[in-house]
């Protein structure tokens, strides 16, 4: 994650996005941004607004993720992650994400979060 950054966020009424300008770090060897960057950016994405989604907030891993690669993003562009909840439930929680470049839509992503515990900081986690 450290990698991706810096990265910025802008609260919306259905949470918030997660925004990115791509730089030199960030791209492959074809001159384009790196696709498990940009995956990275929407599973975070979609973690993120289902933490802030309820009180006390959630915390989820990510159980299963679909991508699908829809145009590239370039050196310079700015890329922004667009949530949609799709449903909370008792133990798994479903979100969509789109990452644009203004208007141009450039990756969706489909996941399901499990719902976790809290790792407190004296414990490991299992994962």
């Amino acid at each position: 994650m450290a990698r991706m950054g810096p990265l910025f966020y802008r609260p919306v009424a259905a949470g918030v996005i997660i925004a990115m300008r791509v730089a030199e770090q960030h791209l492959n060897r074809r001159g384009i941004a790196h696709g498990g960057m940009l995956v990275t950016l929407a599973d975070s994405a979609m973690g993120m607004n289902l933490a802030r989604a309820r009180e006390p907030r959630l915390w989820t891993v990510t159980s299963s993720l679909s991508t699908d690669f829809i145009d590239a993003a370039r050196h310079g562009d700015w890329v922004e992650a667009h949530v949609e909840i799709l449903k909370i439930g008792v133990r798994l929680a479903y979100a969509n994400c789109y990452l644009t470049v203004g208007a141009r839509r450039i990756l969706r992503a489909s996941g399901v979060f499990a719902m976790v515990h809290p790792v407190r900081a004296d414990e490991s986690s299992e994962g």
